[in-house]
């Protein structure tokens, strides 16, 4: 007798899209939990290898027997979690997403524990912008390559500027209480954030980012929009990192004075490491929800001979919007 409960799953699910609404605070936050997940760097060839088969099935309209809706979707973030969105290639394992949170509870870990001299300050601030760098190239859009020499300017600058300004404040905060010196890897993050983003998206900035009304029809492209898209990141990233950057300091000015530290000096990376590992694991996915992935701005602040090009075509558009990249 046939089983009437198997019915097949419908092949009209939107695989594209993220499984929960994104126009909502708590939808982006759930999609990014699920996306910054570090279990996922754990997981075989084979379980990958089976994820795109999935997926790949699927969007063929060939559904696996037996496959259930939620099966579906783990295997799309899956999916997402190691191949590029655009060139479909496999990404290497530590610019992935979900290796954010363990490479960087590590490197800030360190870079906030080693900080007082200047190799200390070299050596971290560098590994933290190489692995940048990794990051910002296994993401990078597909649509806008950016060039390996862009990339190596990028790379350069951003190291330069987080080493200039951590040693430059180190320098100034020498004869200010201990507390404030703690805070100086940060200075040194915001500052390579501010370098690094806008030059590995510099393309954009030059040429401008897709527009579109809010029917999704392209409307030109607009410099000005990738100014506000990038600021964003910036910020975004920036507050990714603070909670990590500015909540340990404290606990950790605390608890060097005590007995057991003092005992144990070696214990204070550790420490460390897993205070800035807490908060990494909440504000990382948190952070990316903030803003919504797609960004707007009204036409009266975009460039004036786009305006006037709107204003002309498509009268009655107030809002443009575009992708703000991440």
């Amino acid at each position: 007798v046939e089983n009437k409960d198997l019915k097949e799953l419908s092949t009209s699910i939107n695989i594209k899209e993220p499984r929960w609404d994104q126009s909502t605070l708590v939808g982006r936050a759930k999609h990014f939990f699920t996306v910054t997940d570090p279990r996922n760097i754990l997981l075989t060839n084979e379980q990958l290898a089976h994820a795109h088969k999935i997926i790949t099935d699927y969007r063929q309209g060939i559904v696996s027997p037996g496959l259930t809706e939620d099966e579906l979707w783990r295997a799309k973030y899956v999916f997402d979690s190691a191949f590029h969105p655009d060139t479909g290639e496999k990404m290497i394992l530590i610019g992935r997403m979900s290796a954010q949170v363990p490479m960087n509870m590590t490197i800030t870990g360190c870079m906030m524990t080693f900080y007082k001299t200047t190799p200390a300050v070299l050596f971290w601030q560098w590994i933290n912008q190489s692995f940048n760098a990794i990051v910002n190239y296994t993401n990078r859009s597909g649509d806008a390559p950016i060039t390996v020499s862009q990339l190596g300017t990028a790379y350069v600058s951003a190291t330069t500027g987080a080493v200039a300004t951590a040693l430059g404040l180190n320098a100034l905060t020498k004869h200010v209480s201990p507390l404030i010196g703690r805070f100086v890897p940060f200075a040194a993050v915001a500052a390579a954030n501010c370098i690094n983003i806008p030059l590995m998206r510099q393309r954009e900035l030059q040429h401008g980012i897709p527009i579109t009304d809010e029917n999704d029809n392209r409307l030109g492209e607009s410099t000005k929009a990738a100014q506000q898209a990038i600021s964003q990141v910036v910020v975004s990233r920036i507050l990714m990192a603070s909670p990590g950057m500015a909540i340990p300091p404290f606990l950790m000015n605390h608890l060097e004075k005590k007995a057991f530290l003092k005992k144990f000096p070696w214990m204070s990376a550790p420490i460390q490491v897993s205070l800035v590992g807490f908060c990494l694991v909440f504000a990382t996915p948190l952070c990316c929800a903030l803003f919504p992935q797609k960004s707007s701005m009204s036409v009266s602040r975009l460039e004036p001979e786009l305006q006037e090009k709107i204003r002309a075509n498509h009268s009655g558009v107030e809002r443009v919007y575009f992708n703000k990249g991440l």
